[in-house]
């Protein structure tokens, strides 16, 4: 009795201690962190909308290893590793003591080595804290094994496995592996493939590839098929091919082993460089860019950068939208990323520029759905101040009265800032931030009326969200770029289809001056509506445009704003912008969606000079679109039909044709802006005839309306120069040819008629100008005079 109590006494002395060294194991395994390694960051994959690699970056550590996730490597290469290297994986507790068992025996049975009876979890043990190999570090590999059996899952430590695996070099993992070894990824592997990146592990400084370890490297290969058809597992090609297992390991013997390492993707290196950056920490980008649309830009661009460089201009960018998923599949930052010289680093689709002219359709587009003007309405081309801002064309010449549409195809800006004027310096750039453009300062009143010719920046990215709306519609999506969603809203809706369909048309008219030359000979690809833009100082040339399924935009110049005089929309950047739309665009003939009119859009009777609604003296009329809100309303103000005394030659008024001879004419009559200007020009246009004396028509004028000095205006007197010879022009619009009398701060100053200017010879200080007429109609403004400093 007393041996058994001894006995049982050493039992439970021996339980708790086997115990208390449990619970110290658990405790150490709770409390000992994990290796370091395991939250080591990756390589930044970044991939093409179909998964293929498109740039992998080097890992933070100087190594290849790319981001490996269990579920996209072959599922046959996970077996063959499981059965070659841990059968019992998914059973141990990261130490298999069947294991252990076997390699003592074999060991022991050879008299030497020959099993280590290592775990996938050991083995990444081994990978991830490096240790001599001695008993020792046998002991502490298995203590290590068993805290990442407690901490992580099967699936976490296989994935874990797979991602820092060494194949030689500084490249780890299976992923990385297979673009080095083979040029692809893991996702599917030939058994050749899948032998390889099994042997290679085993001994990676003597079997990477290499002409000095291809000998080496072919017998552990075969070695391992061997071993793999041995134990029947050996993969028998992607999806279970059929064939059988004595064909495919002659087929892994028959193959040549990889000799050299073939170099990692580095394309799209301007969106690989920028996406990082805008993701910080993620280390695997899908994006939307197309490897085909964004190989073939590359090209046109890198074809045109020799010619380009000669005449002074160093940067380029494109930007090319799938216009039915609102995705960029195109994404070219310059020339040349290499081109330290030039900062051919510089992602220019991301880089803010003046867009000169290219955001005119937006205006034209805004007006149109506002109804402010119709595109056969006829618009001023003159010499016009704003304050201190004076809008001069492209030419420097102006052309007087042009039709809206004939204004938006030849680019000329003060339209474009008079219509601005109306529509609304903000709504303008509201309409910009809904369609993506987050770049614009957001203090109210930043920008002024130079905003409609390119006093503002943009990215090129943005105006292709601008150039898409157009294309869509009207409605505006922002232009996803990463597979990873952009937030579920709704189109935003700038203007209406009508609206829409009119700027396209306007904007694919091809007997424009901004018609590339070099397409008056290779033609015009189908269904394309375009616009290009030359910022002020020939910094910038723009071109952007639609196709039927693509939207795209090309930005030249020089990132350190050095100006070229071949810096210009047409001539630069129009021929690349078709080159890309056509190689990108379908082959045959293609049905013409904008051949159906909008249901919005009605026909109406216009007068075929003015655009506006025909009065009687309109002789010439025709049929033009315009929205069933918004047809015109105003009738035509140009042609005036007058009664003329056939004798005297001069009008008369029906209460005093009797007993006279008279006759009805029809007179073309611009506004008095318009006239002043064509007797700056030297230009006479006919007038109607005055009315004869005490035949003066009856009924209701409008006030006349002060055009100089602008509203808000501030001169400044220059010091040391007299002020008759700074003089300040005062210009009216008025109806007719009514007499018109200035005052200034309440003194009379001149008379004259509605077409002609008075000059005043300013002082400092604020004053007020008045202008009257005969019938006491007046228009007041207040401008300030201010001496330079």
């Amino acid at each position: 009795m007393p041996l058994l109590r001894l006995s049982g006494k050493r039992l439970l002395q021996g339980a708790l201690s086997l115990l208390f060294l449990v619970l110290a194991v658990l405790c150490a395994a709770w409390l000992v962190p994990l290796p370091e390694r395991l939250s080591e960051s990756h390589s930044v994959l970044v991939e093409y909308r179909d998964g293929t690699p498109a740039h992998v970056f080097l890992a933070p550590d100087e190594r290849w290893r790319v981001p490996t996730v269990l579920a996209e490597v072959d599922p046959a290469y996970v077996q063959a590793l499981l059965a070659l290297e841990d059968k019992r994986f998914h059973w141990h507790g990261g130490v298999d003591p069947l294991a252990i068992v076997r390699a003592a025996v074999t060991n022991v049975s050879r008299g030497r080595r020959v099993s280590g009876a290592s775990t996938l979890t050991m083995q990444l043990v081994r990978v991830l804290e490096p240790r001599p190999r001695t008993l020792t570090s046998k002991l502490i590999e298995s203590l290590r094994a068993a805290q990442l059996e407690l901490w992580l899952s099967k699936e976490e430590i296989l994935s874990a496995y797979l991602q820092f695996v060494p194949y030689g070099r500084n490249v780890e993992g299976v992923e990385a592996a297979a673009l080095a070894y083979f040029g692809h990824r893991a996702t599917h592997l030939s058994p050749a493939e899948m032998a390889t990146l099994l042997a290679v592990p085993q001994n990676p400084n003597r079997r990477f590839p290499s002409p000095a370890n291809a000998a080496r490297l072919k017998v552990a290969r075969d070695d391992v098929a061997q071993r793999l058809f041995d134990a029947r597992a050996l993969p028998l090609g992607p999806e279970g091919a059929r064939v059988t297992a004595e064909a495919a390991l002659a087929e892994v013997r028959a193959t040549r082993v990889p000799e050299r390492l073939t170099p990692f993707p580095r394309e799209a290196p301007h969106a690989a460089v920028w996406l990082r950056a805008q993701r910080p920490g993620q280390a695997r980008l899908r994006t939307t860019l197309d490897a085909g649309a964004q190989r073939l830009v590359e090209r046109v661009m890198r074809d045109a950068a020799p010619e380009l460089g000669a005449r002074g201009i160093h940067n380029g960018t494109a930007v090319v939208v799938d216009r039915e998923r609102a995705e960029v599949s195109a994404l070219v930052g310059n020339f040349d990323f290499f081109d330290t010289e030039h900062g051919g680093q510089l992602a220019g689709f991301a880089t803010t520029r003046s867009p000169g002219s290219a955001l005119k359709p937006l205006i034209y587009a805004l007006a149109i759905d506002q109804g402010l003007a119709g595109p056969e309405q006829l618009v001023a081309d003159i010499p016009a101040a704003y304050g201190t801002y004076a809008p001069r064309n492209f030419d420097g010449r102006f052309q007087g009265l042009v039709r809206l549409e004939d204004a938006l195809s030849q680019s000329l800006n003060m339209p474009f800032v008079k219509l601005l004027q109306r529509l609304g310096v903000e709504r303008f750039l509201g309409a910009l931030r809904q369609t993506g453009a987050t770049s614009l300062q957001p203090d109210p009143g930043y920008y002024g009326l130079s905003a409609a010719v390119g006093g503002i920046e943009l990215t090129p990215l943005e105006v292709a969200g601008v150039y898409l709306a157009i294309a869509e519609d009207g409605h505006a999506r922002p232009l996803k770029l990463l597979e990873e969603g952009r937030p579920e809203a709704s189109d935003q809706v700038l203007f209406s289809p009508g609206a829409a369909w009119l700027t396209r048309r306007a904007l694919s008219l091809k007997d424009r001056p901004d018609f590339p030359a070099r397409r008056k000979l290779t033609g015009l690809p189908p269904r394309v509506h375009w616009k290009t833009g030359t910022s002020f100082g020939h910094r910038d040339a723009w071109a952007a445009g639609s196709g039927p399924r693509h939207t795209a935009v090309v930005w030249l110049g020089n990132f350190d704003n050095s100006p070229s005089v071949h810096l210009v929309g047409a001539e630069a950047s129009g021929p690349l912008l078709f080159d890309i739309l056509e190689a990108l665009g379908p082959r045959g003939r293609l049905e013409d969606s904008d051949a159906v009119v909008p249901s919005e859009l009605t026909q109406v009777e216009v007068c075929a000079y003015s655009g506006h609604l025909p009065t009687e003296a309109c002789t010439q009329r025709r049929m033009v679109f315009a929205r069933r809100s918004h047809v015109p309303t105003e009738s035509c103000p140009y042609h005036q039909r007058v009664e003329v005394d056939v004798k005297t030659g001069l009008a008369v008024s029906p209460a005093c044709r009797a007993g006279r001879s008279t006759e009805s004419r029809v007179y073309l009559t611009w506004p008095a802006s318009i006239r002043r200007w064509l007797v700056d020009q030297h230009r006479l246009l006919p007038q109607p005839p005055s009315y004869a004396p005490g035949c003066e028509p009856g009924g209701a004028l409008r006030a006349p309306e002060i055009i100089s000095p602008g509203h808000g205006q501030v001169s400044l007197l220059i010091p040391g120069v007299a002020a008759d010879q700074q003089e300040v022009p005062l210009e009216a619009e008025a109806d007719g040819d009514r007499q018109l009398t200035w005052f200034v701060d309440g003194a009379f100053l001149a008379s004259a008629k509605a077409d002609e200017r008075v000059w005043w010879a300013p002082s400092p200080g604020t004053h007020e100008i008045l202008v009257s007429d005969e019938r006491g109609l007046s228009a007041r403004r207040t401008l300030v005079v201010r001496e330079r400093r």
